[in-house]
């Protein structure tokens, strides 16, 4: 038969066995119904599906055949095969990050097992799936996308282990989102006036988020040593600062289970560990912030919580919302100042590759974003150009 190419077929007096690429024995038969039924799983021994099949015969001769509990029996249900997956998934051979752990967490609890907890997993169907997407999280599609990704990843996942014949995840684009709105870049004015506005301990922090285009995980990691400025000695001896960078290889992210912001040992990716030069109008604010507001020990915070530990987003904003609307910019979140200085550093002429390393990205789709963004300069570049003609015309 045509549709079972690469796999052998045994014969029976009743039901049928395949012997699949893979190796593992596939069991089959026609039930009292009329229709095909499968073994909710394959079998590493012919005997074992031997042993199944023999098994629904027996029930089939004393009246006892239910096709629901028969086909199901040994399907995992998809709760406690999501919380297993979750516990044990690893990515490149490293266990998730918190972040992403917690985040997988939430969409499970909130949007995956309300719908899909308790059938068993070869009951899921792709209809099932077309009829939960459809309801999902119409006005938030980013959230969307990620669900249906995590569901389809866990189904990928039985799939391979062949507990499903079929990934049922079958929506045509659902796994992606488009952005509703764009991020509009603070100008320079708006940037100086947020940044005159934060609290003084935190102004060195609005500043390394737009010029060095660091994550806020990054900056409430920083500690002294990770800060190194660059002085030279001119010919009276004064020391002159003339250079300095921010090193980054540890983040801190918000672990849901402690209800706490927690050490992270590395950057958000291998990408994420990186020196970041810090320009030179921000050098002097630099020193002053050491000087000033960090404590004299090599692992000091930076920019500590006003009670000590780590700073949190509610105690950020705080005083981040007052400063952006000083500035007029009331639609500015705290990482648009990263999107900023994303933008800033492609409109110098950086290549997609030195943004890349710059901003910490993995891969090169991320940093073409700001590097596109930049671009839209030259509408601006074409009608100052135009003004030229409104005075005298270079010879």
């Amino acid at each position: 038969m045509a549709h079972q190419t690469g796999a052998t077929v045994s014969k029976r007096g009743f039901g049928s066995i395949r012997k699949l690429p893979s190796g593992r024995y596939q069991a089959r038969y026609t039930g009292p119904d009329g229709a095909e039924h499968k073994a909710p799983k394959t079998f590493g021994a012919k005997l074992d599906a031997e042993s199944w099949l023999s098994d629904r015969r027996r029930e089939i001769d004393r009246n006892l055949w239910n096709p629901r509990e028969a086909d199901q029996a040994e399907s995992p249900m998809f709760e406690p095969y999501a919380d297993e997956w979750l516990k044990t998934r690893m990515v490149n051979g490293r266990p998730l990050k918190i972040r992403t752990r917690d985040h997988y967490r939430q969409l499970l609890d909130l949007h995956l097992l309300p719908t899909f907890g308790t059938k068993h997993l070869n009951q899921i169907t792709p209809a099932d799936v077309r009829a939960w997407h459809a309801e999902l999280l119409p006005d938030a599609p980013t959230m969307r996308a990620h669900a249906y990704s995590l569901l389809r990843t866990i189904m990928t996942t039985a799939f391979n282990s062949e507990l499903v014949d079929a990934n049922p995840c079958r929506v045509e684009g659902a796994g992606s989102a488009r952005r509703r709105s764009r991020t509009v870049p603070a100008t320079i004015d708006e940037l100086t006036t947020i940044v005159e506005t934060m609290p003084a301990r935190y102004r060195l922090m609005t500043l390394l988020a737009a010029w060095c285009a660091l994550r806020f995980g990054e900056l409430i990691e920083i500690r002294r040593r990770d800060v190194v400025l660059e002085y030279e000695v001119d010919d009276d001896g004064a020391r002159q600062l003339v250079g300095g960078y921010v090193s980054v290889s540890r983040g801190a992210v918000r672990d849901a289970t402690r209800n706490a912001y927690v050490q992270q040992d590395s950057a958000k990716s291998d990408a994420g560990t990186r020196d970041v030069h810090i320009p030179p109008h921000v050098l002097a604010d630099a020193e002053r912030h050491l000087a000033e507001y960090t404590g004299p020990k090599a692992d000091a915070l930076l920019f500590p919580a006003p009670e000590g530990g780590y700073l949190t987003p509610t105690t950020l904003y705080s005083y981040f919302y007052p400063a952006r609307e000083a500035a007029k910019r009331t639609d500015l979140r705290f990482h648009d100042l990263r999107h900023t200085g994303a933008v800033l550093a492609a409109a110098t002429g950086a290549t997609l590759a030195e943004l890349q390393q710059r901003l910490g990205h993995s891969t090169v789709s991320a940093a073409m974003r700001y590097q596109h963004a930049a671009k839209g300069r030259d509408r601006k570049i074409a009608e100052a150009l135009s003004k030229l003609i409104e005075g005298d015309t270079p010879r």
